[in-house]
């Protein structure tokens, strides 16, 4: 059976960690170190978490950074593979 298609990580930092923070978007990018818009684009989905923020989410104590981009690459793997490919031809196995 498939996955569903998994929310974009920066959904689950807007949706779930920021409230539980009691933090808004301005004083999240102050903090980490990264532009407002920046972060804004994240957190709605519109650009993937970094290898760089997730480490500062992680010594910011927002989980581990091995799990921000885990949830990235989950969900741009689900998205490849539910976008339109050209034909593909297999490669011949070499022996």
């Amino acid at each position: 059976m498939g996955m569903h298609n998994p929310p974009h990580p920066g959904e689950i930092l807007l949706e779930d960690v920021m409230p539980s923070l009691g933090i808004t978007i301005t004083e999240m990018a102050k903090r980490l170190g990264f532009a407002r818009e920046t972060l804004s684009r994240i957190l709605h989905g519109h650009a993937p978490i970094s290898p760089d923020l997730a480490v500062r989410l992680e010594r910011a104590g927002v989980s581990k950074a091995r799990l921000w981009l885990s949830m990235q690459s989950t969900y741009d793997l689900w998205q490849a593979e539910h976008r339109e490919q050209p034909a593909i031809e297999r490669f011949a196995r070499i022996e």
